[in-house]
Order: C-alpha cells, then sequence, then structure tokens
C-alpha cells in the first residue's frame, strides 16, 4: 500500500485526506471516468445543490444531518479546487489563504487596530466601505456590478435593490411599494388578456421584484418565506391524502371542491392549534 492509499484510508484524515481523495477520483489513468468528464459548469449546479441542502438541515434542525450536508458542500469547493490546480490557476490553500486575507482586511476592529466599540450598522457601513474598495480595485466601480449572476432569481433581487438602496435609490417607506404590487398585478391581468407569452413572463418578472422590495421593507427573507410557504403547502396536501386514503380515496379519484373542502378544514384546525 502506497502513502497516498495509507492516508485515503485514515478515518482520521481530515482535510489532506479529502484533497488526496479528489485528486485520486481526477487522476486520468486511474480516477474515476465520471469525476475525470467534468467541468466547472458541470458541477455548479450541485454546487449550489448542496448549498440549499445544508440550509435546508439547519431548517429542520437536523443537526447530525448537518454535518454531512456541510461534508458534501466543502467536497465541492474541493472539487472545482483540483480543477483549478490541474489548470495552474489555484489550489485548495489558495483559496482559503483568500478566504483568510479577507477576513482579516473586512474586520480591522478585530484582527487590526480598530476599535470594537461601534454598533452593528456601523459595522455593516464599514463592511460595505471595504467592499466598495475591492470592488475598485478589481475594476467593478457600478454599483451593482458584483451581485452575482447564479444566485436563486429571489435572493439576487433583494441583494440588487438593497445595493441600488445604499445609494438613495429606494422608496423611503413601504406604502408605494405596495401601491407598485397593485399595478404589476394589474398589469399582468391586462398582458395576459393581450400580449404574447414573453411579454406576460416580463410582467410576471415585474411583479416578483416587486414583491421581493416589500419583503425587504418588511425585513423578511423572500426565499425564506417562500420556502416556508412551500413545506406548508407538501403538509397541508399531505393531510388532504391522508384524509382522501382513510376513505378508501386517491386524490385522482377526488374534484377540486372535495380537496378544497378539506384544505380549508385543515387550514382551520391549525390555526385553531396556534391558538391553544
Amino acid at each position: 500500500m502506497t502513502r497516498s492509499d495509507d492516508l485515503i484510508h485514515d478515518p482520521k484524515g481530515g482535510m489532506p485526506r479529502l484533497i488526496e481523495i479528489m485528486r485520486r477520483l481526477r487522476d486520468p489513468e486511474t480516477g474515476c471516468p465520471w469525476d475525470i468528464e467534468q467541468d466547472f459548469a458541470t458541477i455548479a449546479p450541485y454546487t449550489i445543490e448542496e448549498a440549499y441542502e445544508v440550509a435546508d438541515a439547519i431548517e429542520r434542525e437536523a443537526w447530525d444531518d448537518l454535518k454531512g450536508e456541510l461534508g458534501d458542500l466543502l467536497f465541492q469547493s474541493v472539487f472545482h479546487a483540483q480543477m483549478a490546480d490541474e489548470r495552474g490557476w489555484f489550489d485548495i490553500d489558495d483559496v482559503a489563504n483568500q478566504m483568510s486575507d479577507k477576513m482579516v482586511a473586512r474586520h480591522p476592529h478585530v484582527f487590526g487596530t480598530e476599535s470594537r466599540d461601534k454598533s452593528a450598522e456601523q459595522q455593516t457601513a464599514d463592511w460595505e466601505t471595504i467592499k466598495a474598495a475591492e470592488r475598485a480595485a478589481k475594476a467593478r466601480t457600478g454599483v451593482l456590478d458584483d451581485v452575482a449572476l447564479g444566485l436563486p432569481a429571489l435572493l439576487r433581487a433583494m441583494k440588487l435593490q438593497k445595493r441600488a438602496a445604499r445609494v438613495g435609490f429606494d422608496w423611503p417607506e413601504i406604502d408605494p411599494v405596495l401601491d407598485k404590487v397593485a399595478e404589476e398585478a394589474r398589469e399582468v391581468v391586462e398582458a395576459r388578456e393581450s400580449l404574447t407569452h414573453a411579454e406576460v413572463t416580463e410582467e410576471i418578472g415585474d411583479l416578483l421584484f416587486v414583491l421581493a422590495n416589500v419583503a425587504r421593507h418588511l425585513d423578511v427573507d423572500p426565499e425564506a418565506a417562500l420556502r416556508g410557504t412551500n413545506a406548508k403547502f407538501v403538509r397541508r396536501f399531505g393531510q388532504i391524502e391522508a384524509r382522501l386514503a382513510a376513505a378508501g380515496k386517491r386524490p385522482e379519484d377526488s374534484d377540486l371542491a372535495e380537496m378544497d373542502a378539506l384544505w380549508d378544514a385543515v387550514k382551520a384546525e391549525e390555526r385553531a392549534a396556534k391558538k391553544t
């Protein structure tokens, strides 16, 4: 057994073990054909998926699951770093060192000489000042330049709006934002009746964007809000299925009127339970 094999089979091998496993998986002669065929573009969707699974484990407070999900996400970073190393760009140590440098530079009140005696709001403002200087150094001078394209659409809308708000492009209160929701909803109805599918799609996008703005003004994470509603829908629909099954039926054996009545019953029971 080689020294590399010893490390791979060492249950206490830590990060060096994971890095060596990734290197071996990508070995063009002895590695895994699937891993060898991958590139940054094909792996990126898995990276996004693993990040969501981390968030899901946290939301479920499934702490044993979280350890595994964090490992899956860490493996994604190692995978990307290995592909970059093969091209001579950087390796996982460069990734870690750059992140460390960034955190030290962005926290002068912890790692430098600045005072820690400031509010969270002031620290946020200082953080944005430092990030603006970093963008300028990268020739990214536009206010919205570095809001990542790959973010989920609702989250990116929120970040774009927050960034614009910092330079004064924002409604000062929520009432005109709510008025805008009504306006965009009317435009969706009008578009449905007279416009092309592409134009209807654009109007739906406008409505979702302004709804994200409502969430921002109310200090609500729209992604978290929608995840919660998705979970509620799954829970309530599961109750509909269970009640139909108790009557010897499946959803496809039912109709909208019956299922809607069951939905209302489940919702009423949930609301009553919250009051007790």
